[in-house]
């Protein structure tokens, strides 16, 4: 069954990505002997070997019971092992009940997840806030405590457990802290969140840098592994050399063609307002189910890029040292006849098409006028619109929160 519903995934008659959790409730599907996939947000991947229960990754905080109880009878072996993919808390939070079970498992990391572990400590509240607006979850709450891991390591490790071979590797794309794993006992590929069924998450607005040129290569290392299987953590399985090595391959060539024109632009000197509205992805692999902009898209990516290599100036002067936004606004106002006026010259731009100039006149209008009711109800008129219309999640997110405020003022 498992591999009949990849193969829809394959074809994009059915959806199963980072967005979609298709087969999430589903339980443990057990892709082979001694081998089983749990999808949810944060897949998690299960090993039985000669009386163990291994896992490579461990979910959220918010599904570890479900998880727990779905693996649980998939296998009554005791956990002695886990791995992480990278720290984000999706993939690191589900170990709890079992360990309450009365053993503790070693459980292996790079290096680099104990120091996002700490970020995440010195940052708890804006992290608290970036995900419930990403999110649309007023009520999340960023976890304060982390499940470290026992075994750390820089470039590789190699684990045995069992009968079986877990060898890991290290590598930056969407996190600076990401395991790549292959167990070659099943021809296994387990690329944690560098293959996520849409276009690389390396340009998130809200979130810490990503590592678009080092994410090709991890790419381009994985294809040549040669894996029969291939099991994110987010999405659906893929099964086949061929597939997998066409799936990370054409990953590699859209995320290098953004890098491409990105640089070749900012070597040119040209500004990232020209930059972000010039760099266009292949449209040769716009039919590709698993590079949709559903979750990051494009534009983020190239933002991402000036960030790392052009640093915080954007080209424009009057950015070096600005004015406060309300005394911007307040003062394009009083020029345009008032915050009212803006608003209506918001409405305008929307019912023309031109959603993104409206975006800046309704924002403009509110800043101006942050007490008025009837400026805010422009404002969430506007960004509704916008979410509408958007396709990936992060910015759906945005604008929705942004139209959600707004309602609340008007």
């Amino acid at each position: 069954m498992i591999v009949e519903y990849a193969d829809r995934v394959w074809r994009g008659e059915s959806d199963d990505s980072i967005v979609d959790a298709g087969m999430e409730g589903k339980g443990v599907q057990t892709i082979t002997d001694g081998l089983g996939w749990w999808s949810g947000f944060g897949n998690v991947i299960a090993f039985e070997t000669e009386g163990e229960l291994l896992l490579f990754d461990t979910s959220s905080p918010f599904s570890a019971a479900q998880l727990h109880e779905d693996v649980r009878r998939w296998s009554r072996a005791p956990l002695t092992t886990a791995v992480y993919s990278h720290g984000h808390i999706d993939h690191v939070s589900g170990l709890g009940p079992f360990e309450e079970e009365g053993q503790r498992a070693t459980v292996y990391a790079h290096k680099a997840v104990i120091d996002r572990f700490e970020r995440y400590l010195l940052t708890n509240g804006y992290n608290a806030v970036i995900n419930q607006r990403q999110f649309q979850a007023p009520n999340l709450r960023w976890p304060t405590s982390y499940r470290h891991p026992d075994v750390t390591y820089t470039d590789d490790l190699t684990v045995r457990r069992g009968g079986l071979t877990l060898d890991l590797s290290h590598a930056k794309g969407e996190t600076d802290d990401a395991t790549i794993g292959y167990v070659p006992e099943h021809k296994l590929l387990l690329p944690g969140d560098l293959f996520i069924w849409v276009t690389p998450n390396c340009g998130n607005p809200q979130k810490v840098q990503r590592y678009p040129r080092e994410w090709v290569h991890a790419l381009h290392r994985m294809a040549a592994v040669d894996a029969e299987i291939m099991l994110p953590s987010h999405g659906a399985p893929v099964f086949g050399r061929d597939r997998i090595r066409t799936a990370l391959l054409e990953t590699a060539q859209w995320l290098e063609s953004l890098i491409t024109q990105t640089l070749d632009l900012l070597n040119a000197g040209a500004r990232l307002d020209e930059i972000m509205h010039a760099v266009k992805p292949p449209e040769s692999l716009s039919d590709r189910p698993y590079l949709r902009a559903r979750y990051d898209e494009p534009e983020f990516v190239v933002r991402n890029l000036w960030r790392l290599y052009g640093g915080w100036y954007d080209g424009n002067p009057a950015h070096l040292k600005p004015a406060p936004e309300a005394v911007l606004a307040r003062s394009v106002a009083e020029l345009a006849g008032g915050a009212t006026a803006l608003a209506d010259a918001a409405l305008k731009a929307l019912s023309g098409g031109d959603e993104r100039l409206a975006g800046h006149l309704a924002e403009m209008a509110a800043l101006a006028a942050p007490g008025d009711a009837g400026v805010h109800r422009v404002r969430a008129e506007v960004f509704s619109a916008r979410a509408a219309s958007e396709q990936s999640l992060m910015a759906k997110g945005i604008f929705t929160w942004a139209a959600s405020e707004s309602r609340r003022r008007s």
